[in-house]
């Protein structure tokens, strides 16, 4: 299974088998494969870059920190007009999944979005994308309890290397850096729980409906906006989130905007490398943006650092590493046996052109 959302950008749209034939991708099929992978690299790596970049900016704004949930909600208009707009370019009109079930979607991705929005509030960036790099651990628990599934000695080791990465890099967090705060931690776990949730939970709906993923995003976001509006209306902060914005428009509204419309784009390419190149693939090159996120976010923006946050972080990339290869062994054995076979027959052709020498 393939789990393309807010981030990878959190978005909620699932792909089981790392296969999709939906219409929400980009289109490069009559570019040859070394193009259209590097199309499709450039872009999951340009749009989700400037996502996260966005996002650490926004929340640098003198007093934003309490307005992560105005943020989700502008966030979810925008997914939900990208959505219709889909929708209407695509044909897909006939709505498959029932009502009830996407309330609770809705509902689960609330959740995931808005406290792993709100959480930056309270952690260093690079903190929370290294949370969202251990989704796994809870998407195991639910894919359990869940769907009752069952875990092989590779996927525990994966998950074993990624809580003892985690907990290192948060004891690194917690010593050096004096915006940490044990209620962003609370949230981005609360958040990964939601995740786990839903990536199930949507799993069966897609399956069982076969519904498309531009359907998913519409009435997922759409009814996830209202969730949020009646919340924020409901404890007064619907109004202050308002002119909070409203004070600075280009600096809030702008980059919200963009912001989710990045965001939005970036999941089209990650959905086409799906399609084209498989889950494999695709988990690698998203996973190499993460790192490079976390990187950027020490060049761009001023925050203490420590050689912990280094080898803590390569041991949450070792255990996701072993989750793609527990996915992925036949196919990935027979292409390190390949590269093998090359270099002794090359070495072997070497040294027979250095005997005939």
């Amino acid at each position: 299974m393939m789990n393309s959302k807010k981030d990878s950008g959190h978005h909620v749209v699932n792909i089981a088998n790392g296969k999709t034939t939906d219409k929400l991708s980009v289109d490069t099929s009559k570019w040859s494969e070394p193009v259209q992978f590097f199309i499709g690299v450039g872009g999951v790596f340009f749009f989700y870059l400037i996502y996260g970049y966005l996002q650490e900016l926004i929340f640098k704004l003198e007093g934003f920190k309490p307005f992560g949930w105005y943020l989700t909600l502008v966030q979810f208009a925008c997914y939900t007009v990208f959505g219709m707009t889909e929708m209407k370019l695509t044909g897909s009109q006939e709505r498959k999944i029932p009502l009830r079930t996407y309330a609770l979607l809705a509902f689960l991705t609330v959740a995931t979005m808005g406290l792993s929005n709100s959480a930056v509030g309270y952690l260093n960036y690079p903190t929370q994308v290294i949370f969202k790099c251990c989704k796994l651990i809870p998407v195991m628990i639910g894919g359990v309890l869940i769907q009752g599934k069952q875990y092989g000695p590779i996927d525990a080791s994966a998950a074993l290397c990624m809580s003892i990465g985690l907990i290192f890099f948060i004891l690194a967090d917690s010593t050096v850096s004096p915006n940490f705060n044990h209620t962003g931690i609370a949230m981005i776990s609360a958040a990964l729980c939601a995740d786990a949730v839903i990536g199930n939970v949507q799993e069966k709906a897609m399956k069982a409906h076969q519904a498309s993923n531009n359907e998913v995003v519409l009435y997922s976001y759409g009814i996830g906006f209202f969730y949020i509006l009646f919340y924020l209306a409901s404890n007064g902060t619907l109004s202050t989130g308002f002119w909070f914005f409203f004070a600075n428009p280009v600096k809030t509204y702008g980059y919200a905007i963009i912001y989710a419309l990045t965001g939005y784009l970036g999941v089209m390419f990650v959905l086409s490398l799906i399609r084209t190149f498989g889950a494999l693939t695709t988990v690698t090159v998203t996973t190499c943006r993460k790192a490079v996120t976390i990187i950027l976010s020490f060049l761009f923006f001023t925050k203490p650092f420590t050689a912990q946050y280094i080898w803590s972080g390569l041991l949450v990339l070792f255990g996701i590493f072993l989750n793609v290869y527990s996915k992925n062994q036949t196919k990935i054995n027979h292409t390190v046996l390949n590269i093998v076979k090359r270099i002794l027959q090359k070495h072997s052709k070497s040294q027979r052109q250095v005997m005939e020498a």
